[in-house]
């Protein structure tokens, strides 16, 4: 039975082993300038709706590019299968799973070349036109994922079939040029997100209740930001801006810590609860083209209150609701939607929190660019444990029991 665990682990293991060579070569492919050159080839190809520019084109690019790459790929998998025999693990023939699956992409990319009739449709998947039926996948490549690669920024989106490498690199999201907005941005991390949104090269705006303009400080200079003033209640009016806008965040809260009045209850659910989920859905029904769902993104701050106490149970229960609303939406959302489940850090809403917002804004940024969906920041490794159970089990029953 060890045997049997150990060759699948072996099997398993040259298989990505050489996804990681492929995904590696890529990467030297836009940075090495004599790789760059046969690489462009592939980069010629394609129209935005994925159609190709001519099967002249779209020949030439597989022998410059891919069957190149699925050799090295070979190369390196004999390598693997040498390892595997010089450590005598056993059972060794399974060390040659990696070559197999390698030669299944040598061998599509020879006939893509030569023009064999429907070898792009059976082989070449994440290039086939059309609508988008999904979203970008987090773990697997899919077309929307690999769409941004061409169109949204070359200099990410690298992976092939798994993206653990652009995961590890911080190359799964791009946010280089995308418009962001954030709600709360008058607020300690409201601003804190816009700063460092900036700084990764988004064009970002600042949705804020205040009549003020919000101003970021960034390397000891002023920079005026774009503000957009919106009330609670009269979401509606930021309908025209939300259809040019690429990421929504919602940032916005409140916490009338131990409170229990009418008007409390009412406030805290208005604000916390419905105004998100208002904006939420007035953001999905921009959602309309192929680049709409490939681009556009909610990101939603429910807060670790959604599974520990907060010492303020209007908080608590408010922010639960948007919660769960959010893992509801999510079942059939036209776009990504991210949960932001952060701990206590430091604000008007929060005083005494012990994290600072500029660091929780960082490590939101950096995990977003890894496309994690679920963004813990806290220093409670409880929440680490409880909310992906406590996620899993809810998006379970919403599945079961709604349509």
């Amino acid at each position: 039975m060890i045997n049997v665990y150990l060759g699948l682990a072996i099997a398993i293991s040259s298989v990505v082993w050489v996804e990681l060579v492929r995904d590696v070569y890529h990467v030297l492919s836009h940075l090495w300038q004599p790789l760059y050159r046969l690489h462009v080839w592939h980069h010629r190809v394609f129209r935005r709706d994925l159609s190709t520019v001519s099967n002249t084109i779209y020949r030439q690019a597989h022998w410059y590019n891919d069957v190149p790459e699925a050799l090295v790929m070979l190369a390196f998998s004999l390598l693997f299968w040498f390892f595997a025999a010089n450590f005598s693990f056993a059972p060794q023939w399974l060390a040659g799973t990696g070559t197999l699956y390698t030669l299944s992409f040598l061998l599509g990319a020879i006939a893509r070349g030569t023009g064999i009739p429907y070898a792009d449709e059976l082989t070449d998947i994440t290039h086939l036109p059309g609508d988008f039926t999904s979203l970008p996948a987090s773990w697997f490549v899919n077309r929307p994922y690999h769409w941004r690669h061409h169109f949204d920024n070359q200099n990410a989106y690298f992976c092939g079939t798994i993206s653990l490498v652009d995961k590890l690199m911080g190359t799964a999201l791009s946010l280089k040029g995308k418009k962001i907005a954030v709600t709360g941005a008058s607020g300690s991390l409201g601003q804190a997100l816009l700063k460092q949104l900036h700084l990764k090269g988004a064009k970002v705006t600042a949705l804020t209740s205040s009549q003020s303009n919000v101003v970021l400080e960034i390397n000891g200079q002023e920079l005026p930001i774009k503000t957009l003033t919106w009330q609670v209640g009269k979401e509606a009016e930021l309908a025209a801006a939300l259809e040019k806008i690429d990421i929504l965040i919602l940032n916005h809260g409140i916490n009338v810590h131990g409170e229990r009045t009418e008007e409390a209850i009412a406030k805290s659910y208005e604000i916390n609860a419905l105004s998100c989920w208002r904006l939420m859905e007035l953001f999905c029904k921009t959602v309309r083209t192929n680049e709409d769902i490939v681009r556009k993104e909610v990101w939603v701050n429910t807060s670790e209150a959604e599974v520990n106490p907060a010492f303020s149970p209007l908080y608590e229960l408010s922010k639960r609701t948007l919660g769960d609303l959010v893992t509801l939406r999510r079942l059939d959302a036209p776009c990504v939607i991210r949960k932001l489940i952060l701990g206590p850090f430091k604000s008007n809403l929060n005083p005494i929190g012990v994290m600072s917002a500029d660091w929780v804004a960082k490590q939101i940024v950096n995990l977003a660019q890894r496309d994690i969906r679920n963004i813990i920041v806290t220093i409670n490794p409880i929440t680490m444990i409880l909310f992906p159970f406590k996620e899993f089990l809810v998006s379970v029953y919403f599945k079961f029991f709604t349509k």
